[in-house]
């Protein structure tokens, strides 16, 4: 069984579903619902790589509080091992979720993060098959020691426009980059640069319009998975996760992107964070109603 860490946020976030966000005026809203649950991109990610198979050991920071005993016991899955550094507050966001998936996340509570790796950590890394550094303070002192271990690194930097400062040593470190659409304005230039810095693969994804990905044999064009959207909460993060699950259990490139999609596609279907009730035999089906070709 192939060993993951995914290193980086998992949150106790409250979301209210409103038809639209919200004009930037004094206004009152009504919302369609609203509920708890597990959030954070790190969390979600281990959640679905969990449920696809894959042995996951996630790196978090929880404090010891109310928000932190829920997302332990929503984290406390097969498959799932939770390394946690003890900090004052659990993060909480709070998302306003819109019909058309656009979202506003406002963080109500966000921990400091230790001045150093864990040795548990590093541990877990140097064994990891594949080390999945997300955009937090805890994942910078791992893309280097990631390197020097000749562990592969996935970055996820989601919006990144290629120009901010923040994401950068995860843009440069990632042997896997994952984008979304809404970050680069010249998509295609952002991924070819990725490529040429050393990026093994490079994927834009585009929400309901599949996903652009370039490696060394060039573009790919990646159709989306037929689905019923409930939630687009952590897509993201299991397309990520369904990518990483099928490259490492040796799939080619193409079946690795159409996995990718079916598991994006299992998470909208889902008004949980990513896909935790995923299973591999269902993105396998799902995944046989992906287009991908060479672009």
């Amino acid at each position: 069984m192939s060993r993951v860490l995914v290193n980086g946020p998992a949150a106790w976030n409250t979301l209210v579903s409103v038809a639209e966000l919200p004009d930037p005026r004094p206004q009152m809203l009504l919302a369609r619902a609203h509920r708890q649950g597990l959030g954070g991109t790190s969390a979600g990610k281990a959640v679905t790589l969990a449920a696809l198979g894959v042995d996951v050991t996630l790196a978090t920071l929880v404090g010891d509080d109310e928000p932190g005993a829920h997302v332990r016991t929503a984290l406390h899955r097969p498959g799932l091992a939770l390394l946690t550094s003890p900090v004052a507050v659990t993060e909480q966001h709070l998302n306003l979720m819109a019909d058309d998936g656009s979202r506003v996340s406002i963080y109500l509570e966000l921990p400091a993060p230790p001045p150093a790796a864990s040795p548990a950590v590093l541990e877990a890394l140097v064994a990891a098959d594949a080390a999945v550094l997300d955009l937090a303070e805890s994942s910078r002192p791992l893309l280097v020691r990631a390197r020097e271990a000749g562990v592969p690194v996935w970055c996820d930097v989601h919006d990144d426009d290629g120009l901010g400062e923040y994401a950068r040593a995860f843009a440069q470190h990632a042997d896997v980059l994952v984008v979304s659409e809404d970050g680069p304005a010249d998509a295609r230039a952002y991924l070819r640069a990725a490529v040429d810095a050393g990026a093994a693969l490079a994927v834009c994804t585009r929400g309901a319009r599949g996903a652009l990905a370039l490696d060394a044999g060039g573009w790919w064009e990646v159709g989306a998975a037929p689905a019923r959207v409930v939630d687009t909460n952590g897509a993201g993060d299991a397309f990520v996760a369904g990518l990483l699950a099928a490259t490492l259990a040796g799939l080619p490139r193409a079946d690795a992107l159409r996995h990718a999609a079916a598991a994006g596609a299992l998470a909208v279907a889902s008004s949980e964070l990513g896909a935790p009730d995923a299973t591999p035999a269902a993105v396998e089906e799902l995944a046989r109603d992906v287009a991908v070709r060479r672009a």
